[in-house]
């Protein structure tokens, strides 16, 4: 569904067919769904980045004597 059709249909939403709707809130989940699966595996991400470079301190300062 292109942009502007749906910024149309959510602007005037008052007086758009249930049939409009229904395509947008199909196309809103849809992103919302997306958007969280993207949020999701970033968050696996990010702690398996952390957890690396932990791991890498803590070689790097058994190595050098520093607590």
């Amino acid at each position: 569904m292109e942009t502007e059709k749906i910024k149309e249909i959510i602007q005037d939403y008052k007086n758009k067919p249930n049939k409009d709707l229904a395509l947008v809130m199909d196309y809103i989940n849809e992103e919302f769904n997306k958007t969280k699966k993207s949020i999701i595996d970033s968050t696996y991400y990010l702690d398996t980045l952390e957890k690396t470079y932990n791991q890498l301190l803590k070689e790097y300062q058994k190595r050098n004597g520093v607590k």
